[in-house]
């Protein structure tokens, strides 16, 4: 038996817009339409270690590794579940159903988060910088902070956890306010600042992933 996000992502793997989906009875009903078909269509893998493409510095794209938290094929309905349920406090989605009961739990204690010292291994991220995102996440940034972005690696310890924003726009000002700094005060500082403010907020304020 498939998940409901299962079948959706495979849907839009495969070259699918999802129209609609209605709920009858027992039964799930989903409409879509085709909208390319993909040049080479190779078979996802189900294993608890993922790899995730996200937007890295210079704008090239890198895998991040995590530990799976979302139904297989999930990672291709963002887009979808941000048109329908957009963002929460915290700049996540409001009501995401990729992710499992089990997915949930890592995520509020950063379990998922461990592989991605493979990244910090490889230099494709370093201990303090903004958050590593998807390029659906990465183009609802205003383009100065792209812009921003692109010029640094991204960190495991984001100034997310610094300043603990609640929207979008706050999550874009916190960044910008970090990015800021490493460009006026340079990086090795601003980063040592920035670890320990995070640290705070985790130790003392309990800060959790969502």
């Amino acid at each position: 038996v498939l998940s409901k996000a299962e079948v959706l992502g495979r849907l839009c793997y495969c070259g699918f817009e999802i129209v609609d989906e209605r709920k009858k009875g027992d039964l799930n009903y989903v409409v879509a339409r085709r909208k390319f078909r993909p040049e080479i269509t190779t078979r996802r893998l189900y294993g608890i270690l993922v790899k995730l493409n996200r937007v890295g510095k210079n704008g090239r794209f890198f895998k991040v590794y995590k530990f799976r938290t979302m139904h297989p094929y999930s990672e291709f309905l963002q887009a979808y579940i941000y048109e329908r349920y957009s963002l929460q406090e915290g700049g996540k989605f409001n009501h995401d159903i990729r992710v499992t009961t089990l997915g949930r739990f890592m995520r509020k204690y950063w379990i998922d988060e461990l592989p991605m010292l493979i990244n910090l291994i490889k230099r494709d991220m370093k201990l303090v910088g903004v958050r590593p995102i998807s390029q659906h996440y990465f183009s609802l940034y205003s383009h100065v902070l792209q812009e921003k972005r692109i010029r640094h690696k991204p960190g495991l310890l984001p100034p997310f956890y610094a300043d603990m924003p609640k929207t979008l726009g706050e999550i874009e000002a916190s960044e910008m306010r970090y990015l800021t700094m490493c460009e006026n005060k340079g990086t090795l500082y601003t980063d040592f600042i920035y670890f320990w403010k995070i640290v705070y907020t985790i130790v003392f304020k309990r800060a959790r992933s969502h």
